[in-house]
């Protein structure tokens, strides 16, 4: 591959630590540059905030974002030639007419607010914010199949090439707890995400009316009111002794939970891509996913779906899937399967997109 250009990956959103989105440019970044080093056929500059300044190591071309007055002159741009801005709802900040030469690839993720029961009036603001930064793109990157449906199917994409890469799956942290984590006292389900009334945790309940289980959600507390509602909810079950929302937690505390849990649950009603499913694949533990969006086809054959959230339902397949998860051995499909989501893999995918740029 000859690649002599200078790509500057826009990291705005690490700002987000506790996010998929924040993985997503730590992961993508550091491998594109050690691929780029390797072969020292071109550069990339990251653009961060402040506080990941040092992320990238101090080899890496660190671009941190100064005052607005500086940013609006842009100086690094003189020295761009691909710009890639990573998020549908973000933003693209080459002004095509000053920097004509420069090339933008967007990555879209999701169009998730038209699959979460949103008011079709946030649908509209939404859909039409990816519209303008396909608009002013080169070329789109979706991160699954049914992300790229999607915006085949509500958006103009025009002649602009729409490519489909998978995300890939970083190694987790050696599992540990600290002091103050919260350590289950029995078997145990866990669901790693934002909580909020996406995620869909509350649907989970019913499977608590095995006593002998608890559940754990881990994750950023993104809407208190749903959060009230499931303890509630829990409450009126009882059950909220074995409900456990413990909020964000650290690398090691994730790998701790995914390693010991009995099961990992996941009943998103909307995901892009789903980066906690093939990151816990890596244990090999039984996968309790919903039938919507992408996941079934992150999870394929490795997982068990929930069709529909009816409580009967979820505790058949819950406890059907655990059945074959034993009688089958399934622990090493479902590590094999999280070995396709390979970042240094994805990496090499990206490299060949830029290529395709120029």
């Amino acid at each position: 591959m000859v690649l002599k250009k200078r790509i500057i990956l826009d990291c705005d959103l690490m700002k987000h630590p506790h996010s998929g989105l924040y993985h997503y440019c730590l992961n993508l970044g550091q491998y594109v540059q050690k691929l780029l080093e390797e072969d020292n056929t071109g550069s990339i500059s990251f653009y961060v905030p402040p506080s990941e300044a040092g992320t990238f190591g101090s080899r890496s071309k660190i671009i941190v974002e100064k005052p607005r007055f500086w940013n609006f002159f842009n100086p690094f741009l003189k020295r761009c030639d691909i710009w890639h801005a990573p998020f549908q709802s973000g933003r693209i900040l080459p002004d095509k007419k000053k920097f004509p030469r420069i090339k933008i690839l967007l990555t879209i993720h999701d169009l998730n607010p038209l699959h979460e029961g949103k008011p079709l009036e946030e649908q509209q603001r939404s859909l039409a914010k990816t519209q303008a930064l396909i608009d002013k793109s080169d070329a789109v990157v979706c991160i699954s199949e049914f992300c790229k449906r999607d915006v085949l199917h509500n958006c103009e994409v025009g002649n602009r090439p729409v490519h489909v890469i998978h995300n890939g799956s970083h190694k987790v942290h050696e599992p540990c707890l600290n002091g103050i984590s919260y350590r289950p006292s029995r078997p145990f389900l866990f669901g790693m995400g934002y909580v909020n009334t996406k995620k869909n945790y509350h649907v989970l309940l019913p499977l608590l009316e095995n006593e002998e289980v608890e559940l754990v959600v881990a994750g950023r507390l993104d809407e208190p009111d749903y959060i009230e509602r499931i303890n509630q909810e829990a409450a009126t079950r009882g059950v909220k002794d074995r409900l456990h929302i413990v909020g964000p937690v650290s690398e090691s505390e994730k790998a701790w939970y995914f390693k010991n849990c009995l099961a990992f649950v996941h009943p998103s009603l909307a995901e892009g891509f789903g980066a906690p499913v093939v990151e816990v694949m890596q244990f090999g533990k039984p996968l309790f996913l919903s039938a919507l969006t992408s996941l079934p086809e992150i999870g394929g054959d490795s997982a068990f779906y929930f069709s529909s959230f009816e409580e009967r339902h979820m505790q058949q397949v819950f406890a059907e899937g655990l059945r074959r998860y034993e009688k089958e051995q399934m622990a090493q499909r479902i590590r094999e399967r999280g070995m396709r989501f390979d970042w240094n893999e994805k990496a090499k995918q990206y490299l060949e997109v830029y290529q395709s740029l120029y």
